[in-house]
């Protein structure tokens, strides 16, 4: 046990009183709390777990839990998803996964590379940039699809009539061969600048004392950025992978704006394979729910990974 503090010479020796209730541990903050754990329990908990037992149901749209068709097939709703029954499932899973790791991937590189040009640019232009860069955040994804929608179109789009006028080249933006393409390149538009923001506020907040002892050192410019920008932006950079990662990873509003998982199946994502077996084949909510669990599962692994990353990066840089 630590010994109690010592008085120092003609004053009282200091002593920790109990808090009522025999307990040294303040409880005050939970009446602060409990209002906001209260919403996240009903908007957050209560769902996932009436997602959880509907997915080992057959219940379908329209059915009442009284009728005798209504029971419960325990696993049947993921045997049928990972024995293959469910052809479109896997299609959906391949390129949810590809549409995470290109877009992740190609928006942190460009991101990256407009921050840099932030950062080391002079020009008095600099925060009409930044607010040009905020207008694609500033709209939902679903207004931006609409507006991309237009410019994808194979008779009247502007990206056709530009591309016929240059190269004599015209291209069925929203095809089974595009699609999925043209919903990577609206991605990629709207939330690069996302991600160049949170970098470029990471480098603004870089002390430049370390670079020029680096420089005094004979560091080359590759040197600088490998051993003392990337550690020192680390957190940040894992911070905006997690929340781009997942984002991408459960994308619905703009391919659904866009293609609605046509032609086809050829963009049919995760979340519009939901969509499709709770709402367009016959409201089939048990096999659908089955699906949006394994959607939350592999989010969960993605996002915990990542954290494990960030938390690691933080305690590397002290």
């Amino acid at each position: 046990m630590r010994d109690s503090p010592k008085a120092a010479p003609g004053r009282p020796a200091l002593t920790r009183r109990p808090l009522p209730g025999g307990t040294n541990k303040p409880r005050g903050h939970l009446k602060y709390v409990a209002p906001t754990m209260t919403l996240m329990v009903v908007l957050s908990i209560i769902p996932t777990v009436f997602l959880a037992i509907a997915s080992l149901t057959n219940y379908q749209l329209g059915w009442s839990l009284d009728e005798k068709r209504f029971k419960f097939v325990w696993f049947e709703n993921y045997i049928r998803l990972f024995s293959g029954a469910d052809k479109a499932f896997w299609h959906s899973v391949w390129i949810s996964v590809l549409f995470m790791v290109l877009a992740t991937g190609i928006e942190m590189v460009l991101g990256f590379w407009l921050a840099s040009m932030l950062n080391n640019s002079d020009s008095k232009l600099k925060p009409l940039m930044i607010g040009i860069m905020m207008l694609p955040l500033a709209m939902t994804p679903s207004i931006a699809a609409q507006v991309w929608k237009l410019l994808f179109s194979s008779e009247y789009g502007l990206l056709n009539a530009i591309l016929n006028g240059v190269a004599g080249v015209k291209v069925t933006w929203l095809g089974p061969e595009m699609a999925f393409w043209s919903i990577l390149i609206v991605d990629i538009w709207q939330f690069t600048p996302f991600v160049a923001l949170i970098i470029y506020a990471g480098l603004r907040s870089m002390p430049d004392e370390p670079f020029e002892a680096a420089s005094l050192d004979g560091a080359s410019r590759w040197q600088a950025f490998r051993y003392l920008t990337i550690p020192m932006l680390s957190k940040l950079l894992y911070l905006a992978l997690l929340l781009r990662a997942v984002d991408a990873l459960k994308l619905f509003d703009t391919a659904f704006v866009l293609t609605q998982g046509g032609p086809g199946n050829a963009t049919e994502f995760l979340s519009l394979h939901v969509y499709r077996l709770a709402n367009a084949q016959n409201g089939l909510i048990g096999r659908a729910s089955a699906v949006a669990v394994v959607l939350l599962i592999v989010v969960m692994v993605v996002s915990r990974f990542l954290i494990k990353k960030q938390r690691k990066a933080a305690e590397a840089s002290g």
